[in-house]
């Protein structure tokens, strides 16, 4: 064999074996590139089902217990507000309205010309008597407040108090039905217990 044809055989073979070496290092450049996306793939899918299985979580906790949810009382309500209160006569005369927080609600407070959502009950002053409740309905009542459509005891009483809240209204006969009123309302000073359920 001739030197020249050993030299071209030599540089066939060093070329087959750069391309070989040249195919090799593409492969595990592309083998590496697969790798590193894939995990990059695994990362992000990972990351997301984290947060979807926190955003379950979080969503599937109630903000307020279920017994309280089940009465429709608002989110962080006492769950006292799931039950009628009782409410008693009062002692001495009642000249002006005094409003008794007996539980303090933590939402907004109430803003004249909203509708309010309330469970109440209401007696007469002196003797205790009940002559309303919306608890003997079974379901609380929903009207505006501020703005002349309840008794003004109400309208005084129950602006600014926290929706959440359950209060004592104590109201003299000029800011309630009077003391002699027609159609078979109760006269004389009366005493509300109104649980504020919701203002919108």
């Amino acid at each position: 064999m001739s030197d020249r044809v050993r030299r071209d055989a030599v540089k066939l073979v060093k070329s087959a074996n750069q391309d070989a070496v040249a195919r090799r290092r593409r492969m595990q450049s592309l083998a590496g590139g697969l790798a590193g996306l894939l995990a990059v793939v695994l990362v992000v899918v990972g990351y997301l089902a984290l947060n979807s299985s926190r955003d379950n979580d979080s969503a599937g906790s109630p903000a307020v217990s279920p017994s309280a949810a089940a009465n429709g009382l608002p989110p962080g309500a006492d769950p006292a507000l799931g039950t009628p209160p009782t409410v008693t006569a009062g002692s001495g005369d009642v000249s002006k309205l005094v409003v008794t927080t007996l539980i303090k609600g933590t939402g907004p407070a109430v803003k004249a010309g909203q509708n309010i959502t309330v469970n109440y009950v209401g007696v007469t002053y002196k003797d205790g008597q009940k002559f309303d409740a919306s608890w003997d309905r079974g379901q609380p009542a929903t009207f505006p407040i501020g703005v002349g459509q309840v008794i003004p005891g109400w309208d005084q009483g129950l602006v600014g108090v926290p929706v959440g809240s359950r209060v004592q209204l104590d109201i003299p006969a000029k800011l309630a039905y009077g003391d002699n009123p027609a159609n078979g309302a109760p006269g004389g000073p009366l005493r509300f217990v109104v649980d504020l359920l919701a203002a919108q």
